[in-house]
């Protein structure tokens, strides 16, 4: 930050209000795990009753007493809310309790700038960063809203805080003008998957609900899984190779939470885009949570803003091993597959998602038995480059027998060229 504030520590106190005034409240259980997955220990959790927010302090003056006791008797170096400040509560609170005070924007971003990897993915979180900064750069400047003065320090006129509104400003048009080259980048890779009829396929879901360990199952890698909110920030792209299909790309993306900011929104396009040009979504449900009806309408609602609730949709129920029931897909009246039931961690209905994600991938896919005569080399080898070759056999009169499974927009393309072959 550029303020000087108290020194900054680990030990928290939580605050929530029940606000008469939200129509959707935040879960009090969801902030503690948000603090723990930030490094935090809280110490203490404050709850109340408002009708809505107080105009300068948010919480009213007794319950601002209490959260400054407690702040004193367990020594604590941050006050967290589980609510959006504006940045006048936030700089009242601070003076009046002593201490950091963040709210829950502040908290994720915090997170965010720990988790990322990636050059995108920490250039995201700058930008994210300096966007909720520059609201909040009035607080502990008021020394600096004069003018400079002194030799060699009288400008033109511009104070302090003009200055470094100023320097903001350029500063994200500079990381903006950087993801945007990111995002072109991405769209050049993903012309040539759309080239090469590459299907992707993309995890989503309610940060938690298991995406990358799937992730890890189905492909065999090894990327960071940890049962803690937003392990995975920054998206994976890899192979998977499906039977009668070929091959998918498999894209693994930052989970969603109730009420994500709209800032992040924004600063995550380029990650988010992953999502928006996939050919299916495999919305990955936590099945054991006592809460996941509302995951479910949030990860849609993020889906909307994005505009990806186009998109075809897989709902995979995940951690079916807390629920001890067997693996299972639901179909629809028309026998496409719905949901598919499984445990990431044990491995178990793996192979039915799989068997899902090739009916609905490979719905457009032509399987047919080719008999190629040996002037035809040209359309042999094309079929080769598109892995649409399961098998072949050699007659004695030199005809080459091929089975062969590819997209529909591949053989179309195919048969327009050179002679038709022999079926």
């Amino acid at each position: 930050m550029f303020f000087d504030r108290p020194g900054s520590g680990e030990r928290a106190v939580l605050v929530h209000l029940n606000l008469s005034s939200e129509s959707e409240r935040e879960d009090p259980r969801e902030f503690e795990e948000l603090v723990l997955s930030a490094g935090g220990d809280p110490v203490a959790y404050i709850m109340g009753q408002r009708d809505a927010p107080h105009p300068g302090t948010f919480v009213g003056s007794g319950k601002l007493e209490e959260i400054a006791a407690c702040v004193r008797e367990h020594d604590a170096q941050i006050v967290m809310f589980n609510h959006a400040l504006s940045p006048s509560q936030e700089r009242n609170l601070e003076r009046a309790l002593q201490c950091r005070v963040l709210d829950r924007t502040g908290l994720i971003l915090d997170i965010f700038a720990q988790r990322a990897r990636t050059h995108e993915g920490k250039l995201q979180v700058e930008l994210a960063q300096l966007q909720h900064m520059s609201t909040r750069l009035v607080r502990g400047w008021t020394h600096l809203e004069r003018q400079k003065g002194g030799i060699g320090l009288r400008g033109p006129g511009e104070t302090q805080l003009e200055t470094d509104r100023r320097l903001l400003r350029a500063r994200i048009r500079s990381i903006t003008s950087r993801l945007e080259k990111v995002r072109r980048q991405r769209d050049q890779g993903r012309r040539s998957r759309r080239r090469a009829e590459v299907p992707t396929v993309s995890l989503v879901g309610y940060t938690n609900a298991g995406k990358s360990t799937l992730f890890n199952r189905l492909t065999e890698s090894t990327v960071y899984a940890a049962d803690q909110l937003f392990a995975t920030l920054d998206p994976t792209l890899r192979r998977l190779q499906l039977e009668n299909v070929g091959p998918v790309v498999l894209a693994d993306t930052v989970g969603f939470i109730a009420h994500l900011p709209h800032k992040l929104v924004e600063a995550f396009k380029a990650t988010l885009e992953e999502t928006l040009n996939a050919d299916l979504l495999l919305h990955v449900i936590d099945a054991a949570a006592e809460e996941r009806e509302d995951h479910i309408h949030q990860v849609e609602d993020v889906l909307a803003e994005i505009g990806a609730d186009r998109i075809p949709q897989l709902q995979v129920y995940n951690k079916l091993d807390l629920l001890q029931q067997a693996p299972r897909i639901d179909r629809d009246t028309a026998g496409r597959p719905e949901r598919v039931w499984l445990s990431a961690a044990t491995g178990e209905g793996t192979d039915l998602l799989l068997q899902a994600i090739s009916e609905l991938v490979g719905q457009d896919m032509v399987s047919e038995e080719l008999a190629l005569e040996p002037g035809q080399g040209g359309l042999r080898a094309a079929l080769y480059r598109l892995g649409a070759v399961e098998a072949e056999d050699y007659g004695e009169d030199g005809i080459a027998h091929l089975s062969v499974r590819l997209p529909r927009a591949d053989w179309n393309r195919l048969m327009k060229k050179g002679p038709e072959p022999i079926l």
